[in-house]
């Protein structure tokens, strides 16, 4: 009698497939639902802010795009495919090598029929998704009515539809090379194509396949080609960016001659799919290669080196030219207003009357050094802070345009310490307070600010107005996310500022507007808490139903997702407007692509001594415009754009894209359009391009004898000297406007640079008073090209002198006695009385523990003369032989030791004179040091000893006397 054992139970195999399945829903829907959370709060974000249609685009645009790109590579690789295993010879024979290999695909082959082209279609999905911003500028591309000088066409061709037709023609041609290369990989699989005894022998329907998809791929290479002749014009060469005389006559000829072959050579492939002859397509593929090498690499060094080189200005001259108009044409600085400047270096008393008003705006407070002034003077909280450097803006006054230094009072978390709770951070300290402005051109007799706008409450001629809103909830200090708001009658929670007998006290307050999205529902407090990873915003009895979440809070970041399109400035800036802190966001549009125009380094040309180098999507670029000027108020963190350039062909079609999204200038109140500035950014990339393209001719630009240079900034000598703003008249302009300036050098390789100056550019950065009305002088650009007749020290040079000069080193020796450092200020260039004046406050700090910079003394330079005084005013009436003519903005003050109350703005009182002890005890101490350092260069210590006793005497006489 046999046994058998029974059959194992089939539910503990069902049971395992059912849990399996289960945990693999599980996991699915978990991550579908963070994938959705990320998605929704996007949504509720771009909708709260006004501008879901943003989003929308981008989202069916990437979708689009996807399905495009998946179908597009995913069916003809499948047709491909089974189009080479269904035409397979049934009855081939095959190698034993061949029947194993099909053994091993056989069970797999209906997974790889379908798993390949899917594998391959969301490859090309992803990609073709990255790229639909390029197809969306095709679509919507404008007409420029400008055209280029080589093949006439339209600029609009190059900056929209060159740059989809290149992405469109690498597409086809991938999808070609990946189904050829499926195609003979199945054909050899199955027998189609068979390799053996020195024979290759292709079945009749793979030759077909093979045959066509060759034929169309260099279709698609002539294709190419004949582009290429276009990218061409933005492709930078030796000297230019564009084609030259061996780029017009050799390659882009050369290129059309290929073109016309390699379409030869697809027909002949097409030929053979019909008769069968692999002989001619194969010959001609390798005749265009060594045609290939021929025109493209061969005939143009031959020209180059036997016709171009010796004779290149004759033959690229107007190429050359070509190349300076279309510059000027795409980084707008084709309006240039150039001025030969003869600049005088002698000085009369009476020289500046007739810059009086220029000479009443010169800044003294430099804003890249107070900010530790203001710091300590205004910040009254560690939770505090204030931007550095400040920035510059202008407010009328008294019905009189006053510079300004400006900073907001922003909240700064990192700062709580033992108290940095959640429900601190995100609850209760929520927001900054008020905006803190300093007159440009005063001090206080202490060497501080003189504030217009400052404390806490704010008090100042901003906060005068009944509707002024202090409070800074949207900033660049500001924390990740804030949750605030309340049902009318909720006691508030959010600290609003300290108050009170020392500030004992606080105040509270609740926010009032609509800032953020709602997390008033217990499913937006889980997406939330979700998308903050924070269990707190789910379980907090705090949040109620009108609890809001405020988040990306930055300015920057604000803007830049409302107009993704857009390339921002670096320098965002606060103004009060109608009432309101709003952040002002220049916005630019940019371009690779215009034919002719030279490539600058975005980065390159931005970095300078105030702003570290940044990163840039796009950064080789070769043009700009400013075409959207931005606000983001400060309180409930609205964006408003608004298109300030509506010539711009590039913000045109991004209009078309993003409709609905830009208002028009009429939409600017007056008191807006009164802060709006010329953007630094731009002016930075236009110097950079002026220092090549002031010029006008071929000549003076292959000779490169006039090139210019941006000097370094005197004080670190590492990099650029930043560009300033200030209330100037240039040669020229009828009354002065609020400006910014730089200027030029010697261009020069290695440290062999002359530092003299031969140019200076400013441009009109007045936007104007008028609701809706930009100024028509706005963004005009002014050069002096100052004479080669007459040597100007340039910055470098002028801070040498002043360095170097024995007088100037013994009374800055005497400011650096006992904990004392010494700061220079920004170097400031004006042109007044007929020459150019440099202006450099002097600021004093001590050297450790609290800093707090104040201004002590003020240099001035003209030509060769120097002066070195407490106050601007003085130092200019020394300097012009004991009466300039003119004032300045400190002028009444009279330095000292001890603090003195803050003089309103424009006070004046008479000067007074250092007494007679004072300056013999000055004059003694200059003496004593020439001597000291005299006698340590000779070695003889005793006269050392005997310099350095008078020196330490002289100082203690100037201690007991005071500063006068």
């Amino acid at each position: 009698m046999t046994t058998t054992s029974a059959p194992t139970p089939a539910t503990p195999s069902r049971t395992r497939r059912i849990v399996a399945i289960t945990l693999a829903i599980i996991v699915a829907l978990v991550v579908a639902f963070f994938i959705f959370a990320n998605l929704y709060a996007d949504w509720l974000w771009y909708n709260q802010l006004g501008y879901s249609s943003v989003l929308f685009t981008q989202w069916i645009a990437r979708v689009v795009m996807f399905v495009v790109g998946f179908l597009g590579m995913g069916v003809p690789v499948w047709l491909a495919i089974q189009l080479a295993y269904r035409l397979r010879p049934v009855y081939a024979r095959l190698s034993s090598q061949l029947d194993r290999y099909q053994e091993v695909v056989e069970p797999l082959r209906r997974l790889a029929m379908w798993g390949i082209p899917i594998f391959f279609g969301f490859f090309a999905g992803f990609a073709t998704s990255a790229q639909w911003e390029t197809t969306w500028l095709w679509f919507n591309g404008v007409q420029t009515k400008v055209t280029d000088p080589q093949f006439g066409m339209d600029t609009g061709f190059y900056m929209f539809a060159m740059p989809f037709y290149s992405a469109l023609l690498g597409f086809t041609s991938a999808v070609l090379m990946v189904c050829l290369l499926v195609t003979a990989l199945v054909s050899y699989l199955y027998g189609s194509v068979r390799i053996g005894q020195r024979e290759l022998r292709i079945s009749k329907a793979a030759r077909i396949q093979l045959a066509v998809i060759a034929g169309l791929y260099l279709l698609v290479q002539g294709a190419s080609l004949w582009l290429d002749r276009y990218k061409t014009l933005v492709e930078p060469g030796d000297r230019i960016t564009g084609p030259g005389y061996t780029g017009v006559n050799a390659i882009i000829p050369g290129q059309t001659i290929l073109a016309i072959i390699a379409v030869v050579v697809a027909i002949l492939f097409f030929v053979t799919a019909v008769i069968g002859r692999w002989r001619l397509p194969l010959i001609a593929t390798g005749l265009l290669i060594v045609s290939a090498i021929i025109l493209g690499v061969g005939y143009p060094w031959v020209v180059n080196t036997f016709q171009v080189k010796p004779n290149q200005l004759a033959l690229e001259g107007q190429f050359y030219q070509r190349n300076i108009d279309m510059t000027k044409v795409a980084y707008g600085i084709d309006g240039l207003d150039k001025t030969a400047f003869n600049a005088t270096t002698n000085v009369e008393a009476g020289q500046l009357r007739q810059d009086a008003a220029t000479t009443a705006q010169i800044r003294i407070m430099d804003p890249a050094i107070i900010s530790p002034t203001v710091r300590q003077l205004e910040q009254y909280r560690s939770y505090y802070q204030f931007k550095d450097p400040l920035d510059v803006d202008r407010y009328q006054i008294n019905g009189k345009s006053q510079d300004t230094v400006v900073s907001v009072r922003e909240l700064n978390v990192d700062q709580l310490g033992a108290a940095a709770s959640w429900q601190n951070s995100t609850l209760v300290y929520t927001h900054g307070y008020g905006l803190v402005a300093a007159a440009g051109n005063e001090r206080t007799t202490d060497g501080n600010p003189v504030f217009l706008e400052r404390g806490i409450p704010a008090t100042g001629f901003l906060s005068d107005s009944e509707k002024f809103q202090p409070r800074v909830y949207f900033g660049e200090y500001s924390a990740p996310y804030s949750i605030v708001g309340a049902p009318k009658g909720t006691d508030p929670i959010e600290l609003d500022y300290p108050s009170g007998a020392n500030g004992s006290g606080e105040t509270k307050t609740t926010f009032d507007g609509n800032g953020g999205p709602s997390v008033g529902s217990v499913f937006n407090r889980l997406i939330y808490a979700l998308k903050f990873q924070s269990e707190q915003i789910l379980f907090s009895d705090y949040l109620n139903a009108k609890s809001q979440i405020l988040y990306d809070r930055d300015p920057t970041v604000r803007v830049q997702k409302a107009a993704p399109y857009l390339e921002l400035d670096s320098d965002p800036y606060p103004s009060v407007v109608n009432g309101r802190i709003v952040w002002i966001i220049d916005g630019y549009t940019l371009s690779a692509n215009y034919p002719y125009s030279t490539t600058v380094s975005l980065q390159d040309a931005i970095t300078d001594a105030n702003n570290p180098a940044p990163r840039f999507a796009l950064d080789d670029i070769n043009y700009i415009r400013n075409s959207v000027k931005a606000t983001v108020d400060a309180y409930d963190g609205k964006v408003t754009l608004y298109a300030w350039d509506t010539k711009d062909p590039v913000l045109q079609t991004w209009q078309k894209v993003y409709p609905s999204t830009l208002k028009p200038i009429s939409d600017m109140s007056a008191d807006l359009m009164s802060h709006v500035r010329y953007p630094t950014d731009l002016f930075k990339v236009q110097r950079a391009m002026l220092g090549v393209y002031h010029v006008d001719n071929a000549q003076s630009f292959y000779q490169r004898d006039n090139a210019w240079a941006t000097p370094n900034d005197p004080q670190t000598d590492a990099r650029l000297q930043p560009p300033y703003y200030l209330t100037m008249q240039m040669p020229g302009q009828k009354v002065p406007a609020f400006s910014m300036f730089t200027t030029f050098i010697p261009s020069s390789e290695g440290n062999n640079s002359r530092n003299v100056l031969l140019g200076y550019l400013a441009v009109d950065s007045n936007a104007g008073t008028k609701a809706g009305v930009k100024s028509s002088e706005y963004g005009k650009l002014r050069m002096l090209q100052i004479s080669a007749d007459t040597t100007i020290p340039g910055p470098g040079q002028v801070q040498n002198t002043f360095n170097s000069d024995p007088v100037i080193s013994a009374q800055i020796n005497l400011l650096k006695q006992g904990q004392s450092e010494v700061l220079n200020g920004n170097l400031l260039t004006l042109p007044v009385g007929g020459g150019l004046l440099y202006v450099q406050p002097v600021f004093v700090q001590a050297s450790s523990g609290t800093q707090l910079p104040a201004l002590q003394k003020v240099l001035v330079a003209f030509g060769n003369a120097i002066a070195f005084e407490p106050t601007l005013d003085a130092a200019l009436d020394v300097l012009f032989k004991g009466d300039s003519g003119a004032t300045a903005g400190d002028t009444g003050v009279e330095p000292g030791n001890s603090p003195s109350p803050t003089p309103t703005p424009g006070q004046t009182n008479p000067p007074t004179q250092p007494s007679d002890q004072y300056q013999q005890a000055l004059n003694d101490a200059k003496q004593a040091m020439l001597d000291r350092d005299a006698a340590l260069k000779a070695g003889d210590l005793t006269k050392f000893a005997e310099a350095d006793a008078r020196l330490t005497a002289a100082v203690q006489k100037l201690i007991a006397l005071g500063t006068p």
